[in-house]
């Protein structure tokens, strides 16, 4: 679980934007266990209290849930999923705008340049996922 950690933000809102980009990439299914809080904290190379924090506004948030002496798991509900992928490519897109407004580009042009970035983008990860390194 590789994270780089910035010096901006408290490291534990990273660690659980962290799990909100896994969540929404696919790569933790809903209702999939998570490492303790324990492990967390060593494959981070964070402080346990750090981990337990992250795990902690996880659960208020409804990202996880843990239920007496189980271990976290990832919700299922599927509202809260959508929230997170809806959050997240909203934080993006403003992230986005707010680069580029001072240049003024037409909505068109930019819209067409994004769509195009986007698809060799998504081109690129596909071929490196099947093992086709043309390009």
């Amino acid at each position: 679980m590789e994270v780089k950690f910035n010096n901006r933000d408290p490291v534990y809102l990273q660690v659980v934007r962290h799990f909100k980009e896994e969540i929404v990439a696919g790569r933790f299914a809903k209702g999939q266990v998570i490492p303790s809080r324990r492990e967390l904290a060593g494959t981070m190379h964070i402080n346990p209290n750090t981990a337990q924090k992250a795990y902690k506004e996880m659960e208020e948030q409804g990202l996880i849930v843990t239920e007496g002496n189980s271990p976290s798991r990832i919700t299922s509900d599927e509202r809260v999923l959508q929230a997170i992928r809806g959050e997240l490519i909203a934080d993006a897109v403003d992230a986005f705008v707010a680069s580029i407004q001072n240049i003024q580009v037409p909505v068109d042009e930019l819209l067409a340049i994004v769509k195009d970035r986007i698809e060799d983008s998504y081109g690129k990860q596909a071929r490196e996922g099947s093992g086709d390194d043309r390009g």
